[in-house]
């Protein structure tokens, strides 16, 4: 599925979530839609897999990490740099493209702790900017 049809997908769950003539079950599985088709759309540049119900979280949170790199820049990568060439995450770096070759943003010894960087990185941006 393309972008283009799963923001427009989501669009249309989104909207029919208002709807107040839902039972609890089709609401329900309107929510289970809307995190799917956000987690599609927040894995697009996530080249490993992610698993269990925290899945959503780190997406999410890598999604909201490339917008802060788009805005800020990283070290001595501006942020022209990383709109025209991308961020991609890999198990053990962040880089400057689309694959695990490309310019290194930041390596790191787990995915683990890349995403804990990535969750610091973006809660020490939203501090500095409230």
């Amino acid at each position: 599925m393309t972008n283009k049809k799963i923001r427009k997908l989501l669009k249309e769950v989104k909207q029919d979530l208002k709807n107040d003539k839902l039972s609890l079950t089709e609401m329900g599985n309107l929510f289970k839609l809307r995190n799917e088709l956000e987690f599609k759309l927040n894995k697009q540049n996530i080249n490993f897999t992610l698993k269990g119900y925290d899945k959503y979280y780190y997406a999410s949170h890598c999604r909201q990490f490339t917008k802060n790199l788009k805005k800020y820049g990283y070290g001595n990568i501006t942020s022209d740099e990383i709109i025209k060439e991308g961020v991609c995450f890999n198990n053990y770096s962040i880089n400057n493209g689309y694959n695990q070759y490309c310019r290194d943003i930041k390596r790191f010894n787990s995915k683990l702790e890349m995403l804990g960087f990535v969750v610091g990185y973006n809660n020490a941006i939203s501090n500095q900017t409230n």
